[in-house]
Parts: structure tokens; C-alpha cells; sequence
């Protein structure tokens, strides 16, 4: 077991986080929200605001920190430049680079925006009797471009990405309430059943995160994810942009029940 995924609670993963340990976050500090990042030069950064606001499902906001600050108030001790287990840097939307921290990076030109993530509903999911299958497993949740577009926003664009984690399918009724009533980490399902309705060519291939393994009797259905934005990034090419690896979130001190609706 990782110092990073033995951690009790937030504050312990994102120490570990600066440490170096560098994991997906699935199943760590159960209870409390994580979340996406996006981190763009202010010249950019209306266009995504108003790309969050068109595409509330994929891109939920949390937070929209002032051009240059690392700081968020979503956990007023955490540096957003060490305090995620990965980063992804993009130049003229390419990858170009995947550290640890992205201290030497930062400017004062840059604003850094938190998106609601799928993870934090997966406690909620457990405490209702329904398996998570990528944490059982060990891995990073299957994560697939979609042939579905978002709404273009400014000099934005680019297609909706999901999760998609197999549920038994006596459970998916309860799949669905349970994650309905936390719209700000994605909400209810867009989609369930078969893959090809959104334009998913193989469930065993995911385009970023890893492949899990389905049950006898599981039904595929996926969420909005919070990589929408790096799609957005590769399809619109910003000069520059920081954003979380896939899978490895921000973990924040915000209960996963301020985000629930009664």
C-alpha cells in the first residue's frame, strides 16, 4: 500500500500528494469531494467560464480562483501547484508533460478553475448498496470520448467525455437516484446500456483511465466526466493550459453532503 493511498483524510492526500506519491485518487478520503482542474491564461479564461456555464453536466464549477493565486476555498491550507498527485501541461493543445507539481509553471496570469468529479458520488454510491467496480479492482475508473459535442463556447469546443462504471442492474434505479441529488459533481447518468448510443466503438479500450472488468448481470452506465475540458483543450488549442491527470483529483475538505441535495 502507497503512503498516498493508505491516507486518512484530505489533508493527509494531498501531503502525500507533495511528497511525490502520484496514484489515482478513486477511494481516497471517502466522504469528501474531489475535483477536476483546469488552469488557463487569463485570456482564456471567460471562454471557459462561459464553456462551464453552457455545459453545467460536464463542467460543474466548484470554485474560480483570481488570476495568479494556487489557493481555493474549497481547502484554504492546500497549494493547487503540489497538491495533486499528477498534472497534465498543454501547449497549443498537445500534451507536453506530466509532473508532479507545476510550481515552476505557475504565473500571475493564470486562473485556476475546480470542477465537481464523479469520484465523490461514489461513497454516496456504497452507502446505497451499489458496487463501485474500478475501486474493488484497483483501478482507475474507464473513462471514453463521446460523439456527442458541447455546446461551443467563445474559442472552446469539443466532444463530451463520460465515465462509465457497470452496475448491477437491479441497482441501476438506485445508480440513478443516488448520483440525481449531487448535480454538482455531475448528477444522474447521460446515458445507460449500450456503448454504440454514444458513439463508443470498444468498452475494453478507454481512452484515458483503465479498462475494468464487468459482473455477470452489470449494465454499463455513464456520467459526464470532468476530462470534457481536456477534449476541449486538444480540439480549441490554447496556447497553454495545467489540468489534473486523468484520475488524479483534488482532494478537497468539502463533505460529499454539501453537494447532496435533501
Amino acid at each position: 500500500m502507497t503512503q498516498l493511498a493508505s491516507a486518512a483524510g484530505p489533508a493527509d492526500v494531498r501531503a502525500a500528494c507533495r511528497a511525490g506519491s502520484a496514484v489515482p485518487t478513486s477511494g481516497l478520503a471517502p466522504g469528501f469531494t474531489q475535483a477536476n482542474l483546469v488552469v488557463l491564461p487569463r485570456d482564456w479564461a471567460y471562454d471557459f467560464l462561459l464553456f462551464a456555464q453552457r455545459n453545467p453536466r460536464p463542467v460543474p464549477l466548484l470554485d474560480v480562483g483570481d488570476a495568479g493565486s494556487p489557493r481555493t476555498v474549497l481547502a484554504p491550507d492546500a497549494d493547487l501547484r503540489t497538491d495533486l498527485p499528477r498534472y497534465r501541461v498543454w501547449r497549443n493543445g498537445e500534451l507536453a508533460g506530466e509532473p508532479t507539481e507545476v510550481g515552476d509553471l505557475w504565473t500571475d496570469d493564470l486562473v485556476a478553475f475546480l470542477i465537481g468529479c464523479s469520484f465523490s458520488f461514489e461513497t454516496a454510491l456504497l452507502d446505497a448498496g451499489v458496487p463501485v467496480r474500478n475501486i474493488e479492482q484497483g483501478r482507475n475508473v474507464s473513462m471514453y470520448r463521446t460523439d456527442r459535442a458541447c455546446r461551443p463556447a467563445g474559442r472552446l469546443s469539443g466532444p463530451l467525455v463520460v465515465t462509465m462504471r457497470p452496475v448491477p442492474g437491479e441497482l441501476v434505479t438506485t445508480a440513478v437516484q443516488v448520483t440525481a441529488r449531487m448535480p454538482q459533481v455531475h448528477g444522474a447518468p447521460v446515458h445507460v446500456g449500450p456503448p454504440g448510443s454514444l458513439g463508443i466503438a470498444d468498452l475494453a479500450r478507454p481512452d484515458f483511465g483503465d479498462p475494468v472488468d464487468a459482473h455477470d448481470g452489470d449494465v454499463p452506465v455513464y456520467w459526464a466526466c470532468g476530462v470534457t475540458p481536456q477534449a476541449a483543450l486538444m480540439a480549441s488549442r490554447p496556447p497553454f493550459a495545467i489540468t489534473h491527470a486523468p484520475g488524479h483529483m483534488f482532494v478537497t475538505d468539502v463533505p460529499d453532503a454539501a453537494y447532496r441535495l435533501p
